[in-house]
């Protein structure tokens, strides 16, 4: 098996589903395309939380570089030692996949936060208010009740939409920083290269 390699696909991987959380939430500063909302704070608490764009997005940029940058062919050296700079190399990208652990794990805690407290929204009273914040989510499962959310116009729709997608994205991610943790611990232990040859060159 090839450690680098493996860790060089998690780390593509996690480039693009950044960039599809950073744009998830940027949305969900926009209900229908608005702006008026969120300068008025209208928006749900946890849209401030940028949980796509720091938790999801720029904290999981760092260990993704790092992951693709195992991808030097080079044994460079490592503490004075010439034969262990790529298994020092696989040791360090588990410190990274840790980063990106935490900042997918706020990314998850926040969007799910964000979908059992529901929107900010006009009422049918007139009020803007969390219409759905004593409901324990269960406002997920009953679709009829959404129609109680009046302004922004299919709010409930956009917020569950983006908050779900940022859920799930940052679920995916949290899933691979795990695996490369597992994946760079046993390329450090047990060796970089898949074929014999590097073995005995590195």
């Amino acid at each position: 098996m090839c450690y680098g390699k493996c860790a060089r696909c998690i780390g593509h991987s996690l480039v693009w589903l950044a960039i599809l959380c950073i744009v998830a939430n940027i949305l969900l500063y926009f209900p229908n395309g608005e702006t008026k909302y969120a300068s008025e704070n209208h928006l749900s608490r946890f849209v401030w939380f940028f949980s796509g764009i720091v938790g999801g997005g720029l904290l999981i940029f760092f260990p993704a570089f790092v992951f693709m940058g195992l991808e030097e062919d080079d044994c460079c050296g490592c503490c004075g030692h010439e034969n262990c700079g790529k298994r020092c190399a696989m040791l360090s990208s588990v410190l990274a996949a840790l980063i990106g652990i935490a900042g997918s794990g706020y990314c998850v805690i926040v969007a799910a936060l964000g979908l059992a407290e529901g929107p900010r929204c006009l009422d049918t009273f007139g009020r803007w208010n969390y219409t759905f914040a004593n409901t324990d989510g269960q406002y997920l499962l009953d679709t009829s009740t959404w129609s109680q959310c009046i302004e922004p116009k299919h709010v409930v729709e956009w917020n569950v939409s983006l908050f779900s997608i940022l859920l799930a994205l940052g679920g995916i991610e949290f899933i691979l920083c795990l695996i490369q943790v597992i994946n760079g611990t046993m390329g450090g232990i047990c060796g970089y290269c898949c074929s014999r040859q590097q073995r005995y060159d590195c």
